[in-house]
């Protein structure tokens, strides 16, 4: 069943980041996937209807700066962020790698779990964090 479960066109998720394109140092990126993290597939094996269900079982935020966040959750945007990264100044290119587990049933049948695991690799989201400076100007100017 492992066999099947490797081949089937699991969908890559997109690795969201906000602000998008640019960022402040200081403030904090948030990461998080929109996509589907759930999907059922029938394939015919042998002339039997096997059911599989693939889910998300845990996300690889790679940051572009060398850490790596773990997680069991696809995160959320503004204003629920749960995954958030702080960066230093520069351009940064994060890429979020999921691994996927399933269960199956045959025509119907009590579902089981498919042995081992399977990862996909999201498209990769790059984006540049920029220093604020302040700057004095008098009002009367």
């Amino acid at each position: 069943m492992f066999r099947y479960f490797q081949t089937l066109p699991l969908p890559e998720l997109a690795t969201r980041q906000q602000p998008p394109g640019e960022a402040l140092v200081g403030l904090p990126v948030v990461f998080f996937t929109d996509s589907p993290t759930t999907q059922t597939f029938t394939v015919d094996i042998r002339g039997f209807a096997v059911v599989i269900v693939a889910r998300a079982q845990s996300y690889a935020w790679d940051t572009g700066d060398g850490a790596v966040l773990t997680t069991t959750e696809p995160g959320a945007p503004y204003p629920d962020q749960t995954i958030t990264h702080d960066y230093a100044a520069g351009t940064y290119t994060a890429s979020l790698t999921t691994t996927w587990a399933a269960t199956y049933s045959v025509d119907g049948g009590v579902q089981a779990d498919v042995p081992g695991t399977t990862t996909t690799q999201g498209e990769p989201a790059t984006f540049t964090v920029r220093q604020a400076r302040s700057v004095l100007t008098s009002p009367y100017d």
